[in-house]
């Protein structure tokens, strides 16, 4: 199915440009890494996690003073749109005891607006430790694998491209989650095992995206003048943009809907995969196929793909 056809898009001429935008972004989100750093869920920091759901509208502020009063410290925000409110604390107690704590403050404060407990979760200091290097070890085992398969599968070159293709993708993503994170209730943009999830599954649409491409070229250096190594980039982006498109606009139109309708439990995971397949779709374009480009232009080395 070909959604456009012999489109004669010059890519490659304006791939400086694209660096030059793709550094400033990841530069961006690395400054507000280290000066903002990441709003971390109770998965990566540890503490306990309620939210509690009210019968009518109720101003955080006032939830936020009366659990305050109570001694509850912590985050109190607005959860979703059905007058839910998401408390995260680092209360050390009995899970019971808190509850106890928050239901019998907002009661006793709050007679006139019932509320009730939707969930009460709570991770320990050392299994929060744990499931951050559990994390950080499957995203690095995850880029080694690529790295391997991109590397046996047509060239290192290619394989190295690949790889700077997705830190550029997870940390144009990361970077979108400091910068934002915490300024909208709907949406705190908060870094947890469902996040994590979502940076590997943007690593791997990242790589089939760019794997398709490869495909292309490998097909058009094959069948072309060797010597003629724009050109055949350039066409084999080109052949590949209709698969592209289509793919990338069907996903994006599933990932949408799940975005709007399905509620503010997984409203970050489906951001970030929103993000990941719009910057993934772009590196595939401008990133990762025009640094083997560049590379090769630089080495003066032919390019010699293995398989098929």
């Amino acid at each position: 199915m070909h959604f456009i056809n012999n489109t004669k898009i010059d890519f490659l001429k304006h791939r400086k440009i694209a660096y030059v935008i793709s550094l400033c972004l990841v530069l961006a989100g690395l400054v507000s890494l280290f000066v903002r750093g990441l709003n971390y869920g109770i998965d990566f920091k540890g503490g306990t996690e309620v939210v509690l759901r009210f019968e009518h509208d109720v101003p955080v502020g006032d939830v936020r003073a009366v659990l305050k009063e109570a001694g509850v410290e912590g985050a109190i925000k607005s959860y979703g749109a059905d007058r839910s409110i998401l408390i995260q604390t680092g209360f050390d107690g009995e899970l019971n005891q808190l509850k106890a704590l928050v239901s019998n403050a907002l009661d006793d404060r709050l007679p006139d607006n019932p509320h009730e407990v939707l969930r009460i979760d709570s991770v320990g200091p050392s299994i929060a430790s744990d499931l951050k290097w559990a994390a950080l070890k499957a995203l690095l085992g995850a880029v080694i694998a690529i790295l391997l398969y991109v590397g046996i599968r047509f060239e290192f070159r290619f394989a190295a491209a690949s790889v700077v293709a997705i830190f550029h993708d997870v940390f144009i993503v990361l970077g979108i989650f400091s910068i934002f994170g915490g300024l909208f209730d709907f949406m705190p943009l908060d870094i947890n095992q469902s996040i994590i999830a979502a940076f590997l599954t943007i690593a791997g649409y990242s790589i089939n995206d760019t794997v398709v491409v490869y495909d292309r070229i490998r097909e058009n250096i094959r069948s072309g003048k060797p010597a003629d190594y724009m050109t055949i980039f350039n066409n084999s982006l080109n052949q590949t943009l209709s698969r592209t498109i289509i793919t990338s606009g069907t996903t994006l139109l599933v990932v949408l809907v799940l975005f709007v309708f399905a509620g503010p439990a997984i409203r970050g995971f489906t951001f970030a995969i929103l993000l990941g397949i719009l910057i993934g779709t772009y590196s595939s374009l401008f990133i990762a196929a025009p640094i083997v480009l560049d590379w090769q232009l630089k080495s003066k080395r032919p390019i010699k793909l293995r398989g098929g």
